[in-house]
């Protein structure tokens, strides 16, 4: 059995981090062997999600270049100068035979590192519109593994292979969940259930929206699984366990709060995108206009464009959302069609796909 190490680095939030354990998993099965090193952001939550999934952990000082002009500014040289001489001792000690990098902060330096020391390196890129991160890394990286057609914009037609995004594999089979689920979370029977993700942070949009509606839901008999996010909990526990409301900072047990979902209100980030088209539940997406080239919105049209999703802008959150979320609740022939065609557009075995490009660098 071949010992490879094998080096991941991906972060910052969960679209990031969960990609990369998701095939590291599947390397681990392929190469038991095999060792493996996560190189993450110091304080941010791949620091504990990764050794909470079993897998070791090093910290780099670094962080994303704030787009208002801020003090926080001035050190970002610094910490790219710390984070790739840090990187390369990583590097230097570790002795890997291939880097993955899922995006984040932390794997420009960890890939960066890698490929000046003529290590074969695989990107994995989530979203329509690539991070800048992503996008520099592309020149030295020799596959990239994309989820979206049109990519070529960004990087060398010849490195992009179309695979779509790792998910975790509890998710593959949430169907037969169901029952289990609403045990877990001590639901009553007859109600309908919401699901609300905003991201692992939290949508602040979205929040405001959710409490403003409570009053809403209740009066239609509707049951609420809230993720809050990290940044917006302790705002918003308040709300718990009150009119069938039930709040999280992080929902560690996503496959049941999935499979005990009637209906699904998410952000449009390329993983909760591709999570929603394996689970196969109605889904009304609310995508961040705070990201780059907008591309929530367009991660949500490619799903809207095939009759899949709902998709209601933070702009007319305020004058559309109770109209049409009252037509999505009465119309059971819809919430089916919605849930048939957003099935179809999974790409289920994406984590295999990439794990098969590792594979190849490997040998």
């Amino acid at each position: 059995m071949n010992k490879y190490k094998i080096i991941l680095s991906g972060g910052g939030t969960g679209g990031h981090i969960y990609p990369a354990i998701a095939i590291a998993n599947e390397l681990k099965s392929r190469f038991p062997d095999a060792e493996f090193l996560f190189v993450g952001a110091k304080d941010r939550m791949e620091m504990e999600k990764v050794p909470q999934s079993g897998y070791q952990i090093k910290g780099l000082w670094i962080s994303g270049i704030q787009r208002k002009l801020t003090l926080k500014n001035l050190s970002f040289p610094f910490k790219v100068i710390s984070s790739l001489w840090e990187a390369r001792k990583i590097i230097k000690s570790f002795k890997p035979d291939v880097a993955i990098g899922t995006g984040g902060f932390a794997s420009g330096p960890l890939l960066q590192a890698a490929a000046s020391s003529n290590i074969p390196t695989l990107i994995q890129e989530q979203n329509s519109y690539p991070g800048i991160t992503n996008k520099l890394l592309a020149k030295k990286a020799q596959k990239i593994c994309v989820a979206y057609d049109g990519l070529e914009r960004f990087f060398p037609k010849e490195k992009i292979i179309k695979t779509g995004n790792p998910v975790r594999q509890g998710l593959l089979n949430v169907e037969t969940k169901i029952e289990e689920a609403k045990r877990f979370f001590n639901l009553e029977p007859n109600k309908v259930t919401l699901l609300i993700i905003g991201g692992s942070l939290g949508s602040r949009r979205i929040n405001q929206l959710i409490e403003k509606k409570l009053d809403f839901f209740d009066t239609h008999n509707i049951q609420i699984i809230w993720q809050c996010g990290k940044l917006y909990y302790q705002q918003y526990k308040i709300c718990d366990n009150t009119k069938g409301i039930q709040v999280y900072q992080f929902l560690n047990n996503m496959d049941f709060a999935y499979a005990a979902a009637d209906i699904v209100i998410s952000r449009a980030g390329a993983g909760s995108v591709s999570e929603l088209c394996i689970v196969g539940k109605p889904v009304i997406f609310i995508p961040s206009p705070n990201v780059a080239e907008d591309h929530q919105t367009k991660n949500a049209m490619a799903i809207v464009n095939e009759d899949a999703a709902i998709l209601i802008k933070e702009e007319d959150l305020d004058a559309d959302f109770e109209n049409k979320f009252s037509q999505l609740l009465n119309a059971p022939v819809r919430q089916k069609t919605l849930s048939d065609n957003i099935k179809k557009l999974a790409l289920i075995n994406a984590t295999k796909d990439i794990a098969d490009e590792v594979e190849k660098l490997l040998k």
